[in-house]
């Protein structure tokens, strides 16, 4: 699914309007229908509902939801806040579809001495501002909006949180903005949504699709995707019958040190449960016992050191390296990691203290073979990019380091962001903040990994493999609880966050 900015979204209302065919005022009606479907399946109103709408398009939508409320017999007081000399033709067109309708009470409000904090048992429908919004909010609907986040009610945001910007950061010390609890956004996310500084805006974000016409949505180019169920990047392809482990790879695992052989034993259970034909780890000395009781299935080459890796193992036989979860950051390791980005022939994941240890280095950055992998979690990609002020910044910083030395870079969070060599941005929709506990990233170097090794290409492999890690994470968070969920447990739900894997193509019969 394909992020559109503010103005490709009015391209695409527009080429709807003009391609379907179908006229605005109808356009505004099944939006808004949409939502409404949306807010009877989900939240099942009984008591009063207030819509607050602006004078624009999205305050039409909101007149389209307060008349279908009404005509369920919900009772629905409508605020219009006339804070602008006009509105757009399609709002007063439903808004005089609204007068005189049973269960529904209209107030005009021009002055902040008119606004009522709504009752904290009331939903609120939010639909001041749509996503076209480009300045912070003040005045009238800026008081608007604080009366609404100072009821602590349930809100619906309509396509955005009213004064939430779309496409650029926003200061809610310079503007009022909505802390929506739903927010519905029409037909595909807005980026500000997968900035982290924004979820106290958007709430739980819900996809509604008003059927924009699909051949813009297929032909408009953007640097922004957003990975869901229907995405074929993240489709499991069918196994051969009489395919053997030689068919998906052999993967290297240089991960543990003392004290955090854990690591490697999650990264392998992962990489092998994701479908690697062989794994071997390599680890100090003094885990070997450990691995081998823990993974049975994975083979293990040990370093010269008792309780580090300050050496390697010839890379020949190996279709894909992973480093990085548990090693430190010593001298030793150091030296090592050095010399594997000068050797390394094949597809690499780099993650944890291997990229901490780059940040101590960044004159290696050049070393990196082009197309490798990295999976820093925010802390980290600041330690290699530089600190920046926002997740907008710190998303144009991992775009560029992506684009300047050809790297994957997966930057982990609630939307993890893999970003490409040719600066496109996929979006993860899956997962849950139970996935924030130890051990969660050394499972996806191990899944990613094992993905590379039966062959799918590297932008494949770290889509979906973020997408299969957040999903197994969402499996595992319905059977043990976000607090009681561990990083084992991702692992445990993976063949079932990918059931296709258990198919395989037949012979044919004649």
């Amino acid at each position: 699914m394909k992020i559109l900015s503010v103005e490709q979204t009015r391209q695409a209302d527009a080429y709807t309007i003009s391609n379907e065919p179908i006229s605005s005022t109808a356009l505004m009606e099944r939006a808004g229908t949409c939502c409404y479907k949306w807010i009877m399946e989900h939240l099942s109103p009984q008591g009063k509902v207030v819509v607050y709408v602006g004078p624009g398009n999205n305050g039409g939508d909101g007149l389209v939801i307060a008349r279908l409320l009404s005509a369920h017999n919900v009772e629905v007081q409508v605020v219009i806040l006339q804070f602008a000399p006009r509105f757009s033709d399609d709002f007063l067109h439903n808004l005089s579809l609204l007068e005189d309708l049973d269960h529904v009470v209209i107030n005009r409000v021009e002055a902040a001495s008119q606004l009522d904090t709504p009752d904290h048992q009331a939903l609120v429908i939010d639909a001041i501002f749509g996503s076209g919004l480009g300045r912070p909010v003040k005045g009238l609907p800026a008081d608007a909006i604080n009366r609404i986040n100072d009821a602590d009610a349930t809100v619906v945001s309509i396509d955005i949180p009213s004064g939430m910007l779309a496409d650029a950061p926003t200061d809610e010390d310079q503007g009022a903005v909505i802390h929506a609890t739903y927010t519905l956004t029409l037909q595909m996310p807005k980026l500000a949504m997968m900035m982290p500084e924004n979820e106290t805006f958007t709430g739980d974000m819900q996809v509604v699709s008003i059927g924009l016409h699909p051949d813009f949505l297929a032909s408009v180019e953007s640097d922004y995707h957003y990975l869901d169920s229907k995405e074929p990047m993240v489709q499991t392809p069918v196994r051969r019958k009489f395919a053997h482990k030689g068919h998906y790879g052999h993967v290297l695992l240089l991960a543990g040190s003392h004290g955090k052989t854990g690591a490697c034993v999650l990264s392998a259970k992962a990489c092998l449960r994701s479908g690697a034909g062989l794994v071997t780890a390599f680890i100090p000395k003094g885990s070997y016992q450990v691995l081998q009781t823990a993974v049975p299935e994975c083979m293990v080459e040990t370093s010269g050191d008792k309780d580090l890796i300050g050496d390697l193992p010839g890379l020949e036989k190996y279709t894909v390296l992973a480093a990085g979860p548990g090693i430190g950051q010593g001298s030793k390791t150091q030296k090592m990691m050095k010399t594997l980005l000068q050797q390394a022939m094949v597809p690499m994941v780099l993650d944890a203290d291997a990229l901490n240890i780059i940040a101590e280095n960044t004159v290696w950055m050049p070393m990196i073979p082009e197309g490798t992998i990295l999976t820093p979690h925010p802390g980290e990609l600041d330690r290699l990019a530089g600190d920046s002020h926002n997740h907008f910044e710190r998303l144009e910083k991992a775009r560029e380091m992506a684009a300047q030395y050809k790297l994957y870079i997966v930057l982990k969070g609630a939307h993890t962001a893999i970003c490409t060599p040719e600066g496109k941005v996929w979006f993860n929709s899956t997962g849950n903040p139970g996935m924030a506990t130890g051990g969660s990233g050394d499972v996806l170097t191990g899944i990613i990994a094992g993905l590379m090794a039966q062959g799918y290409s590297r932008l494949k492999a770290a889509c979906r493999g973020v997408y299969l890690h957040g999903l197994a994470g969402d499996l595992a968070a319905e059977e043990h609880g976000m607090e009681a969920m561990m990083a084992s447990d991702i692992i445990q739900a993976l063949s079932a966050a990918a059931p296709g894997s258990r198919q395989f193509r037949p012979a044919v019969r004649f």
